[in-house]
């Protein structure tokens, strides 16, 4: 299914919630929803006319887009051969984890072995780089009850997140949002779809223009809680 175009999420951060994986015996039908349209984007930082009304922080797009010509390559060849995956947008470098063949089925919010090694290649690109920053997005489909969704959202982007910090990635370059279905990437009316919208996503970008985008769209990102673990399964727990 197609990626839509650029449009708002920042805007509606506060909203909605997550499925469990796929592999449940029982799939609780998604909740009917208006279909996704290229005016209708999952992604973060596009425009909408209440941004456009108000005044927003200034992005250096030139310096921006040398770090990103500079950036995105090495950044493919950390996730090279992985699940992951890399996409160019405006000012940002989005990788993002889908959620089925990532987490453990038995508890979701636990990544499994085969998953850490990529993250933490990607982790110790951005530790490496005091330039860098990055903002974690848990994302679901629209199964299931809206707070037990957020909240499994949330988790898991507080897994992948406590991966950078303990590659050693400062608080004051990391935030992380759980925000449930409120940003599909593909309509949740098919099992495809709504595995495309079970995903974690990482926004890599300089700091400074992050710190600018999250003013622009006025979204309070939440740093990652200090001492926060990651939590994944042990390999002799694996299916």
């Amino acid at each position: 299914m197609k990626l839509l175009n650029i449009s708002t999420l920042i805007l509606c951060v506060s909203a909605s919630g997550c499925s469990m994986l796929g592999q449940q015996k029982a799939e609780v039908p998604a909740k009917p929803e208006k279909s996704v349209s290229a005016s209708q984007s999952w992604w973060p930082f596009g425009g909408d006319k209440k941004t456009k009304q108000t005044k927003v922080a200034k992005v250096d797009t030139k310096a921006t887009q040398a770090w990103l010509d500079q950036y995105e390559p090495r950044l493919r060849e950390a996730v090279k051969g992985s699940k992951l995956e890399v996409e160019r947008r405006e000012n940002v470098l989005v990788v993002t984890l889908p959620v089925d063949p990532s987490y453990n089925p038995d508890r979701p919010s636990m990544l499994l072995p085969i998953t850490l090694g990529p993250i933490t290649k990607v982790a110790k690109l951005v530790e490496g780089d005091t330039k860098t920053a990055v903002l974690v997005l848990g994302h679901a489909d629209s199964s299931g009850k809206d707070e037990a969704n957020r909240k499994l959202s949330q988790e898991r982007a507080q897994s992948v997140a406590a991966i950078f910090r303990l590659s050693g990635l400062q608080r004051d370059r990391l935030s992380l949002k759980g925000l449930g279905s409120d940003m599909p990437r593909a309509a949740n009316d098919s099992q495809q779809g709504r595995s495309l919208n079970r995903r974690v996503e990482m926004i890599l970008t300089p700091q400074e223009t992050l710190v600018a985008l999250l003013a622009q769209y006025n979204m309070p990102a939440k740093p990652e809680a200090p001492g926060k673990a990651v939590e994944v399964v042990a390999a002799d727990q694996t299916k």
